[in-house]
């Protein structure tokens, strides 16, 4: 390089260090409807960046491991925790691709709904900023702060003031807490008013994202990666920053200059192993084919969705076609598949995604199919047709799926995988026992096995005195709840799925055994069972369930009052024998014997006694054949 060009990246690195700690300069984008088209950053923007890629690729960069919670379908979303503020005030946020704001609401919401935790409430942060009005932002009608407002397509709403705080990225994570600008709430509307979730996290392209703010501060290299929670599940595993992809990953591209939505070059689908044989670009009008984990199901231009049903439909003669749980909706569903979702896919065919670079994404029925909630042993197509040209992918076609958007290569990867055990591995101290770990101190993913689910880290097991092998039949806890007012009765159902979030567990398995109250506090004692289909609670999970509990490190959110857990219980259950199995039914087995010998017995005496009746009984009528009289003998003679 001479000399006069590498002067002139010397200048670009010091304007874009400059520029870079300007934070109203972050403010400047504009009101957007979404889905949206707008132009990528301009080019001189984007070559700083990556100038500042160049500076950071010498030295390793920290990983924010977060937890997610609550499940795609009964939810409709997934969450993470965010605390924001000094002291920090938690939120369960949205995590949101297709979103470029991180927002709460916030105490001075004119017009909110009533959320999972309290409103956020600037004046308890003494690191909290308002971002002054300045030429790059929107500002408020007294010009004296920076405004935003969003507005989606299922016509809800947010707006309110951009400010700036300390945001953390809680315990597990590598991250240290980052100044950012986020979005003070002071409206919202819609689905926004009445969802549980607190608010959104912004995880798009733009420079309000969440993303891109990390990236711009030089903290994380430029990429991130979920990994949503399988069928029933829920829950699952994010991490902001860069890892190493493992064996097996399958790669798409992805073109930032097309729009800010993550976008994939999708060329074809396969179903049971067969083309569907479409016209590539089917997938390539409007929008493209966009990855977002904001929304719930798939939705395919009407011909790819036509040919994809039917092709489904075609390869399970064996099931009956059914109407959908809601009378409102069309839905697409089957009956006769069974309860178990293990076993679904020995009913329904595998989706093949083929991308431009000819690597294929399989699709499981996990990924296509939904529970129907009416019908046992019914599944729905969880796959719409849309009514533009955009083929959108939810959250549903990545369950149990690590998905790593790779910003800096413009690529998008995935991987089938155990995302529960996932998330238990990267909460993994870094000096726990465990080889097999996919996260390792160089941000390796390559143990994760492609062909099955990971096995679960053992990290946690020698916290509990308990054999190597066990039976639990059943675990119990008490825990203390106190509400701010004793008019104000918990949720039980909403505590109870939390614990089985919490627990990584299905929520049939949490059951309230007790309650008793005091005035504004409620001793609540609740019950782990196994799975209906088994008689123990798996070793792996036992050992999970106990550890969380033994380090008290179970906690539920602020809106269900102040929480304290003050006992538990783990009861083994003792392998039984074949008699002590089946003793119930030997016995009614003896007991049914005995009674059917007895009545044949007793039908066996009646029938014979009706044979004798019959045979000595003579009609009065009947004739009487006349006898000969004998003679008598000669001693009856001389007797007479």
């Amino acid at each position: 390089m001479d000399r006069a060009s590498l002067l002139f990246l010397l200048l670009l690195i010091i304007f874009d260090l400059t520029a870079a700690d300007k934070i109203p300069d972050l403010a400047a984008e504009s009101g957007m409807i979404f889905p949206l088209s707008y132009s990528s950053l301009p080019p001189r923007v984007e070559d700083l960046r990556r100038h500042r890629r160049i500076l950071h690729q010498s030295q390793q960069l920290p990983n924010a491991h977060m937890k997610l919670y609550d499940d795609l379908l009964a939810n409709g979303y997934y969450t993470t925790r965010l605390l924001i503020g000094t002291p920090p005030q938690e939120f369960a946020l949205i995590v949101d691709t297709g979103s470029t704001v991180t927002y709460v609401p916030c105490s001075t919401c004119k017009h909110c709904g009533k959320h999972q935790d309290p409103k956020f409430q600037p004046e308890l942060s003494t690191t909290y900023e308002a971002v002054k009005c300045n030429p790059d932002c929107n500002c408020d009608d007294d010009g004296k702060l920076c405004i935003y407002e969003r507005r989606y397509a299922e016509m809800s709403s947010s707006s309110g003031v951009l400010s700036e705080d300390l945001i953390s990225f809680g315990n597990e994570s590598q991250l240290s807490p980052q100044r950012a600008v986020f979005g003070c709430e002071n409206v919202e509307t819609g689905d926004l008013f009445s969802q549980r979730a607190d608010g959104i996290m912004g995880l798009g392209r733009g420079k309000l994202s969440i993303v891109d703010q990390l990236v711009d501060k030089g903290v994380i290299e430029d990429s991130f990666s979920l990994c949503y929670g399988g069928m029933e599940v829920g829950g699952g595993a994010m991490v902001l920053g860069k890892i190493s992809p493992p064996a097996g990953m399958v790669f798409a591209r992805s073109d930032p200059f097309r729009s800010p939505y993550y976008n994939i070059d999708l060329k074809q689908m396969h179903v049971a192993g067969k083309s569907l044989k479409l016209n590539p670009k089917v997938f390539n009008g409007k929008h493209g084919t966009v990855l977002d984990s904001g929304t719930t199901y798939a939705y395919f231009p009407k011909e790819a969705f036509n040919a994809i049903k039917d092709a489904v439909i075609k390869e399970i003669p064996s099931l009956k076609r059914i109407h959908g749980p809601d009378p409102n909706y069309d839905d697409i569903c089957f009956s006769g598949a069974g309860r178990d979702v293990a076993e679904i896919h020995n009913f329904f065919p595998e989706i093949a995604m083929e991308f431009g670079n000819h690597q294929k994404l399989i699709l499981s029925p996990e990924n296509y199919l939904f529970r129907h909630t009416k019908v046992r042993g019914a599944y729905c197509l969880g796959i719409f047709p849309d009514r533009d040209s955009t083929t959108l992918l939810g959250g549903i076609v990545v369950r149990n799926t690590l998905v790593t958007y790779d910003r800096e290569n413009d690529k998008l990867g995935f991987l089938k995988t155990n995302c529960s055990d996932l998330w238990r591995r990267l909460a993994s101290p870094p000096d726990s026992p465990a080889p097999t770990s996919p996260v390792t101190q160089n941000k390796s993913l390559n143990n994760i096995s492609p062909s099955r689910s990971p096995s679960p880290a053992p990290s946690k097991a020698p916290t509990v005195d308990l054999p190597g092998v066990f039976r639990i039949g059943v675990i119990t806890f008490q825990v203390s709840i106190s509400v701010n007012n004793a008019s104000m009765k918990p949720n039980f159902s909403e505590i109870a799925d939390f614990i089985a979030h919490e627990l990584e567990i299905q929520s049939s398995q949490v059951r309230l055994l007790s309650i008793t109250t005091s005035g504004n506090e409620y001793r609540l004692k609740w019950g782990i069972y196994p799975p209906q289909s088994s008689e123990y609670i798996s070793n792996n999970t036992a050992l999970n369930i106990m550890s969380l509990l033994k380090e008290n490190k179970l906690r539920l959110p602020g809106q269900f009052g102040s929480y304290k857990l003050l006992e538990w219980k783990a009861e083994q259950k003792r392998k039984q024998s074949w008699w002590e199995k089946h003793l119930l039914g030997v016995v009614v087995g003896v007991m049914i014997s005995l009674l059917v010998t007895s009545v044949i017995v007793k039908l066996a005496l009646v029938w014979r006694r009706r044979q004798q009746e019959e045979a000595t009984y003579e009609p009065v009528s009947a004739a009487v054949k006349e006898q000969e009289l004998q003679p008598l003998s000669s001693s009856e003679t001389s007797n007479a």
